[in-house]
């Protein structure tokens, strides 16, 4: 990898505050990103939030309303100046492949090449070699799998040296058998060819398995940009967290920089007396005291004021246990994880106790 440039180098590809207006609707709103050779960002966020919009202003099949995109740190477009999309040196990936299905995948990977014939023909089968094809070079789209046929399409973006890639939910018409093994071949093939890559998804999955950076978009602005470790384990706000994983929500007010909960009392720092706060806190981070509960013999590490709760459901997921409580002290539903199976009788009665230091605490949502 190569994206540690030296200071005076400029990014592969830099947009600053990039808008779009559909109407009274600000699709994308103030968005600014960097990317390096060799990097991966994953611009993340549910369906709808203007991440489709932001790739394809990259690309230059939409007009952005203000705000200018570089290359290597030239200007291609703002306003009032713009390189057509087939000179910007960007390659493309979606979730429908977009073969020609009367084009052989020899023919499919060279279309976008120019040159002699032994050049195209030499690149080709390099591409085809690197991602396992090259028996299939004479082939037909038809004559193979999906997951071939998005090996072939990725060949075909990589054939012209695009120095970005920007790939739109490429992977999401691959079944979950395919789709992790394909995810890690495209990802180490992109990273060789050093090609800066923008890949948008709805996925937080995807989006932590293949980022080296991670901007998570919501209504059209980019809320929080950091690695998937930080993006994760340090998020902007409640909604940041839900987006990741199950969430629970303890409710509370807070006293002088303290709120009584349930699980005793968490400082809040910054917060007004009487502000509405919401410590919130993922199943995992939650567990169960077998001591208290009488399930086990000797006592398990404090963290902090247990709470009883009564089991309502437990269900296995295979490699874990989601078990979901109705806790006595204030009649909320909060969700533990537990390894393994684990699967409590409904109206059985345990006790819990949480991470503290996983607690992050934010204003309640209203």
């Amino acid at each position: 990898m190569t994206f540690d440039q030296p200071a005076d180098t400029p990014p592969r590809l830099e947009i600053r505050n990039l808008n779009r207006r559909f109407g009274d609707r600000m699709v994308v709103d103030g968005v600014s990103l960097t990317i390096e050779p060799g990097q991966v960002t994953c611009l993340l966020g549910p369906s709808g939030c203007g991440k489709s919009t932001t790739l394809r202003m990259i690309a230059g099949v939409d007009m952005q309303d203000s705000g200018e995109i570089y290359v290597d740190g030239k200007l291609i477009c703002d306003t009032h100046f713009r390189v057509p999309p087939e000179r910007r040196q960007i390659g493309l990936m979606f979730q429908d492949f977009a073969l020609f299905p009367h084009l052989s995948v020899a023919d499919n990977v060279a279309f976008g090449l120019k040159g002699a014939t032994v050049e195209k023909r030499a690149r080709v089968e390099e591409l085809l070699g690197k991602v396992g094809l090259f028996w299939a070079i004479d082939e037909y789209p038809h004559h193979l799998s999906g997951g071939e046929q998005q090996r072939v399409a990725l060949a075909r973006a990589l054939a012209p040296r695009p120095r970005i890639m920007l790939m739109d939910e490429p992977f999401s018409g691959l079944d979950n058998r395919l789709r992790d093994g394909i995810r890690d071949e495209t990802l180490a093939l992109l990273k060789e060819e050093d090609t800066a890559v923008l890949l948008v998804t709805h996925e937080p999955e995807e989006a932590l398995r293949m980022a080296d950076e991670v901007a998570l978009m919501r209504n059209g602005r980019i809320v929080q940009c950091g690695s998937p470790y930080n993006i994760y384990n340090a998020p902007a706000d409640r909604d940041a967290m839900a987006f990741f994983s199950d969430i629970n929500v303890i409710k509370g007010v807070s006293n002088g920089a303290l709120t009584d909960t349930l699980f005793g009392q968490f400082l809040t720092p910054g917060c007004e007396d009487g502000a509405e706060v919401d410590i919130v806190i993922r199943p995992q981070h939650l567990h169960l005291d077998f001591y208290r509960s009488g399930k086990g013999p000797t006592p398990t590490p404090t963290n902090g004021q247990a709470a009883a709760g009564i089991v309502e459901r437990a269900r296995f997921m295979g490699t874990e246990s989601l078990v979901e409580f109705r806790m006595e002290h204030d009649n909320s539903v909060l969700k533990a994880t537990v390894p393994n199976v684990f699967m409590p009788k409904a109206g059985t009665r345990l006790w819990l106790t949480l991470r503290r230091d996983r607690c992050f605490v934010f204003p309640a949502a209203q």
